[in-house]
């Protein structure tokens, strides 16, 4: 072979090897710090709520900026056996508030829109009556007064349709409201849907876009995105429901993921999540005067504030007498429940994303804040999911049994 095909060779070679490091690039390699003590109980609690049928999802922990732990519990399928692991995608219900609320800030940051300006000034065919009094700060901190949309219909008459947000925002824009804007909390989805369409009214773009090119796409959340029933989505969790006194799960009611909109119809990862949490320490997507505006302690809701999209509390650490400032959201849709927790003064991060409802998050996000802050935590053995494993599987005798030794140790 001679120098000049030598070159040719080891320049297609060089050529190639580029390719490939940018292409397995897409998205930053997130690893586990060393942490054993923290990882293994962690690990040994989590292990228990699967056993006990209280836990059936994906968790990452990271303590000081750093992932200490990150693991899959159950299974994505149960119908193939299918486990969940750290890239498993779930839908993440009510967490999607908190980007909803930072494309807004991001807008009105780039003097798009202004938060304390009525509606009717980006919406003009809004009711006006109702428009003319509703800012969209009263949207992002629920204090709005606009009413549940179990107000105006019955959910599961919808929840199979597939609805554009135009006609999602008709089903109750004619409502009267529960009080005056600015007045009091009241938890409401309908005002998170409103956001969304203000979004896309001011950009020209769907919402779901607007996500991609402005927050997915800026912090290489790969394994994120708006849902859509019918996508073929790689390494999608199924949702369950568990039938309690069966100790059964079955599938849960089909939802079209149009419905929950901005308010709830993000999928995504707990490692995707992490660099959502990572990037809201810089200024990657905000300037950090604008980043103060979704962590404001606007309205007070049973010991605890609402920002823009978070909530923001004390939650207790483990069973010590003692409470940490948290940054947090939860999220619940039909086969999901999900919880992300943010603590800035240790820069900790706890998130659970499960595929059955119902399992017990805030407790076990308690325990998991004990360990990360070396306090001491007790995992809750639950006397009723215990039994429900038990029953179905033994006869009465045995579960009486069963059950008096359990009921002894909890």
């Amino acid at each position: 072979m001679n120098i000049t095909n030598r070159l040719i060779t080891k320049l297609f070679i060089l050529v190639l090897f580029a390719l490939f490091t940018f292409t397995s690039c897409d998205q930053p390699k997130i690893e586990e710090t060393p942490h054993s003590d923290k990882a293994d109980k962690i690990n040994a609690l989590l292990s228990d709520y699967s056993e006990y049928g209280k836990f059936n999802g994906s968790v990452l922990v990271a303590h000081e900026g750093e992932v200490i732990f990150k693991k899959g519990f159950g299974f994505a399928n149960m119908e193939w056996d299918v486990p969940n692991e750290p890239n498993t995608k779930f839908r993440i219900a009510s967490i999607t508030k908190q980007f909803t609320a930072m494309l807004i800030v991001q807008l009105a940051a780039e003097n798009k829109l202004d938060l304390h300006t009525p509606i009717s000034t980006y919406l003009p065919n809004y009711p006006k009556k109702i428009a003319d009094v509703i800012t969209i700060h009263h949207l992002l901190t629920h204090t709005s007064g606009t009413r549940e949309m179990d107000d105006f219909i019955d959910y599961r008459t919808i929840e199979r349709e597939r609805l554009r947000p135009r006609e999602l925002m008709h089903i109750f824009e004619n409502g009267e409201l529960e009080f005056t804007p600015g007045s009091k909390f009241k938890y409401s989805n309908p005002g998170y849907v409103i956001l969304g369409v203000i979004i896309e009214k001011i950009t020209g773009k769907s919402y779901e876009k607007v996500l991609q090119e402005k927050i997915f796409t800026p912090l290489q959340m790969t394994n994120s995105g708006y849902d859509h029933n019918y996508t073929v989505l790689k390494n999608r969790a199924t949702g369950y429901s568990r039938i309690y006194l069966r100790g059964q799960y079955v599938n849960a009611n089909y939802v079209d993921m149009s419905i929950p909109y901005a308010a709830g119809s993000i999928y995504s990862t707990v490692e995707d999540l992490y660099l959502w949490d990572q990037a809201l320490y810089t200024e990657k997507l905000l300037p950090s005067k604008d980043m103060k505006l979704l962590f404001g302690h606007y309205i007070p809701t049973r010991n605890r504030h609402y920002g823009y999209g978070w909530f923001i509390n004390d939650i207790q650490m483990g069973n010590a007498n003692e409470q940490i400032k948290t940054i947090n959201h939860g999220g619940g849709i039909n086969g999901f429940n999900t919880h992300i927790v943010r603590i800035p003064s240790t820069k900790s991060l706890i998130v659970l994303l499960n595929n059955t409802d119902r399992a017990p998050l805030n407790e076990l996000t308690i325990a998991i804040n004990g360990i990360i802050h070396d306090k001491s935590y007790n995992p809750n053995k639950s006397v009723a999911y215990s039994m429900a494993n038990f029953l179905a599987q033994k006869e009465e005798t045995d579960a009486q049994i069963f059950f008096n030794e359990i009921n002894n140790s909890a």
